[in-house]
């Protein structure tokens, strides 16, 4: 048996010590933050993974300038601590639980920030995520997702900038089981890895957030998904759900969205709103499908590294670079008009969207 810090507050949830997860070696718990200015310029991301059986946690931090994506990496041995959320120069506090969290980054190879998030209402909880490939759980993880109020501040390079005014964004936090490290090599018999789909899309709006997500499988049947409202200060008990459904566009050539239409029964919410993509921010600087810094990998006692990725340079059919959110401009059916992304991930096959192959692009 191992005690740490989290032995000290009343969160267990086994017979065990908290560094202790149950025993499937793919248990994780996660962090993640993106913030945007009001127009949907100076986008940044940020994501912390603890890895308990693999006794590894990772962080990576992200902010868009001039059509560069600086990214910094890092990743160091957990030493079964889950209640250290500091990798190298990435650290999140909680300031107050499920309302105010801080991100700070000590400078490294000149990028740096300190950035708080405020909630703009109580957080909703996603249905559970269970997806099984005949016998075994691929996926079995619970989300919660608030949208939020940015302040603080980025530098890059010598170049500091507060956050603009009305800078908003998004964080969630998941736990639960999904792949991660090294992946096994023991196949199931009878059963290939299936196409996966998912589009997630959590908009501010003045009045309130609205927040849709929805994982299909390769004929487009949704296993998954939710729409959700949030208005402005609004408590758990204050949140309404429904249903979408969304029609989407590819840029031509690639598997990224050129926009949508998403149809909504939610009290609260437009009918239907409109996206029009802003820019386009690669998911891989979060470890997503990254070749090198994927989440979960062991790259030793401390590993930190900075990457620079020029956006208009990208080949959008690599694997790495097919998950991306989009910073969008909604527009409402009621006339009211708002901010968000559009975050959107298509491995494999896809029919409603004529994609026939594992990785060819929209015609």
């Amino acid at each position: 048996m191992v005690l740490t810090r989290g032995d000290d507050y009343p969160i267990h949830q086994t017979p065990e010590p908290v560094a202790y997860s149950g025993t499937d070696r793919n248990f994780y718990d996660r962090y993640f933050f993106n913030g945007y200015a009001p127009d949907g310029s100076g986008f940044f991301a940020v994501a912390l993974g603890v890895y308990p059986h693999l006794d590894v946690i990772d962080a990576h931090f992200n902010v868009i300038r001039g059509g560069i994506q600086h990214c910094i990496h890092a990743s160091r041995e957990l030493k079964m601590e889950r209640m250290d959320l500091q990798v190298g120069p990435i650290r999140i506090e909680i300031v107050e639980p499920l309302q105010r969290l801080r991100v700070a980054i000590d400078d490294f190879e000149g990028i740096s920030a300190d950035l708080y998030f405020e909630g703009r209402a109580f957080p909703i909880e996603e249905p559970r995520f269970i997806h099984r490939i005949g016998p075994r759980a691929f996926m079995d993880y619970t989300r919660l997702t608030q949208n939020g109020r940015y302040e603080g501040w980025i530098e890059v390079d010598g170049d500091r900038r507060l956050l603009a005014e009305g800078t908003m964004g998004t964080r969630d936090r998941s736990w639960g089981v999904r792949p991660i490290g090294a992946r096994d090599p023991q196949p199931t018999p009878g059963h290939t890895l299936p196409g996966f789909f998912w589009q997630w899309t959590p908009i501010n709006f003045p009045q309130g957030s609205l927040f849709f997500h929805v994982n299909n499988d390769e004929k487009g049947e949704a296993w998954n998904t939710r729409a959700a409202w949030a208005d402005e200060g609004a408590q758990a008990a204050d949140l309404t759900e429904g249903h979408g459904s969304m029609r989407t566009r590819l840029d031509q050539s690639t598997r990224w969205p050129s926009g949508g239409t998403l149809s909504l029964a939610v009290r609260g919410a437009p009918e239907q709103i409109s996206f029009e993509p802003l820019g386009r921010f690669q998911m891989r600087g979060l470890g997503y499908t990254h070749p090198e810094w994927g989440h979960g990998h062991y790259k030793g006692p401390l590993v930190v590294e900075r990457e620079d990725i020029e956006l208009a340079d990208l080949d959008p059919l690599l694997p790495e670079n097919l998950h991306v959110q989009m910073p969008v401009r909604v527009v409402g059916s009621d006339g009211s008009e708002g901010i968000g992304v559009f975050e959107q991930l298509i491995i494999g096959p896809f029919a409603p969207l004529g994609l026939g192959e594992f990785l060819d692009g929209a015609r």
